[in-house]
């Protein structure tokens, strides 16, 4: 899958908020939505009124930066989020949560989603015991998220398990002794905390 290889920063300001892209430098005064809060390029500090296609597509556009995913990819989860019961939109979230990089990040192995993804496609993450290196691989209730015997000296999820500050979602419950984590329920719409409106996105789609 094609993935966007640039300045991750960019991407933060292009859409004029924190996406936590970088982990710690997120939080920190080299972020860059901090300390140019204008969108890239010689046009950036421009402003102009967005249509309301321009909005809706703005929308769909972030959401795939924070969780990292392609065109395709999304569209497809959107496919299967419509076929679901329930609110698409809603639906839609709870799959991409559903990921196992995002899983990853959730329950704080690694500082950022991409750094969680480098987790899992070079081989230190293992789904009831077998290793699993795919990012897009969809979690379930029930399923052990854990860091793999042979990877648990692994310094840097070491030191990123310690300093994690950010809470557990309580859809998932966190061993910190063992590396592991378990996947209790599917998010609901409570659980995510990103500044997503998931319902312009299917307005989107459905045009």
């Amino acid at each position: 899958m094609a993935r966007y290889k640039d300045e991750q920063c960019r991407i933060c300001r292009r859409e004029g908020q924190k996406l936590f892209l970088k982990g710690c430098r997120c939080y920190s005064d080299k972020c860059s939505v901090t300390r140019r809060n204008y969108a890239p390029g010689q046009h950036g500090q421009k402003r102009s009124k967005l249509s309301e296609y321009g909005t809706q597509l703005r929308e769909k556009q972030k959401t795939k930066s924070f969780y990292g995913v392609g065109e395709k990819q999304f569209r497809g989860y959107f496919e299967k989020a419509s076929n679901k019961k329930g609110i698409t939109g809603e639906n839609l979230l709870q799959i991409l949560e559903s990921r196992l990089d995002n899983v990853v990040y959730r329950l704080g192995f690694g500082v950022s989603r991409p750094q969680a993804r480098q987790l899992v496609t070079h081989g230190n993450i293992e789904v009831n015991g077998k290793k699993v290196d795919i990012a897009s691989y969809l979690v379930k209730p029930g399923d052990v998220v854990a860091i793999r015997e042979i990877r648990k000296d692994n310094p840097v999820v070491k030191e990123n398990i310690e300093s994690n500050a950010r809470p557990v979602p309580e859809w998932l419950e966190l061993d910190k002794d063992n590396m592991s984590g378990k996947v209790i329920r599917l998010a609901n719409r409570e659980d995510i905390d990103l500044p997503v409106e998931e319902h312009l996105i299917v307005e989107l789609y459905n045009k």
